[in-house]
């Protein structure tokens, strides 16, 4: 599959790059950064695969979060998607900033008019790995996911509807519980139709009820004072309370109040998760 350089900028003696591509599973060309840290240029690296939030694209993970230099020494090639197919002409596809076109909610549409391309699942699960893998100096058998938002949501679902496929997890501000939320409930409605039972597929508080081991460690950051906290968007003691039951390790720090929903709040603490995900990969 053809790869098209869009940018290449020298960053902490490595190289954050943008490419795109035509993807077969989403019907339409599709964008992704990618940072090559130094230790690329010698050998193979482990992957970190980045979820981007609601409204995003490629472009908000890689020029607001400050990762570049933890990834730098750590030696992770760091891989950040875009949200949603892009351009397909659908109607409706920009009506509104929670649904349809950046708002892709990593799930693989069963409804019309959004099925035959609105397959965010399986793009970042299958075709945009095996993409990663045949073009650049990755170890296949290291990789780990973390997100923001709507993708920490995705990064959630990811690890624990794959056990064993993705070394670590963690997410800032995740939706925990889009079955319970308004988000979730005009996204999955919208993508997977009236029945709720098939939206329990792409709901981490659900999915980890039935996740069938416990070496899962995941880390969660949530500011106190994000405003889709208190307007019960992200959910995450119902998440917690099922982690706790199924004996899931979850590590979740309710960092102090002033920090929100933004990318200030995520570039402080990026460098935690960098080195929470460093240490799984054995990098």
């Amino acid at each position: 599959m053809a790869l098209k350089q869009v940018s290449s900028n020298k960053c902490f003696e490595g190289f954050q790059k943008v490419f795109e591509h035509d993807s077969a599973e989403l019907k339409c060309k599709m964008k992704f950064g990618i940072y090559l840290p130094p230790k690329a240029e010698t050998r193979k690296c482990p992957v970190l695969y980045w979820l981007s939030g609601l409204t995003c694209t490629e472009q908000n993970f890689i020029t607001k979060a400050g990762f570049h230099q933890a990834a730098a020494e750590h030696g992770l090639i760091v891989v950040a998607p875009d949200t949603s197919p892009r351009g397909c002409n659908i109607e409706g596809e920009d009506e509104s900033w929670d649904f349809g076109t950046g708002a892709g909610f990593y799930v693989d549409a069963t409804e019309d008019p959004w099925k035959t391309n609105y397959r965010m699942y399986s793009y970042i699960n299958d075709e945009l790995p095996k993409l990663i893998n045949a073009n650049f100096p990755t170890d296949p058998e290291r990789m780990s996911v973390f997100g923001h938002s709507m993708g920490g949501h995705g990064a959630l679902i990811l690890a624990l509807k794959n056990p064993g496929k993705y070394k670590s997890v963690s997410a800032f501000a995740p939706i925990c519980n889009p079955i319970q939320c308004q988000w979730g409930k005009k996204a999955l409605g919208g993508y997977l139709g009236s029945d709720v039972s098939k939206w329990e597929a792409y709901d981490a508080t659900q999915l980890v009820k039935s996740y069938p081991e416990s070496n899962l460690d995941i880390l969660i950051d949530q500011g106190k004072d994000d405003q889709f906290l208190s307007a019960g968007q992200l959910l995450p003691d119902n998440f917690i309370a099922a982690c706790t039951e199924r004996k899931i390790p979850v590590v979740f720090r309710l960092q102090q109040a002033g920090y929100d929903h933004s990318y200030f709040f995520i570039a402080t603490f990026i460098n935690d998760h960098i080195k929470h995900h460093a240490k799984y990969l054995n990098a």
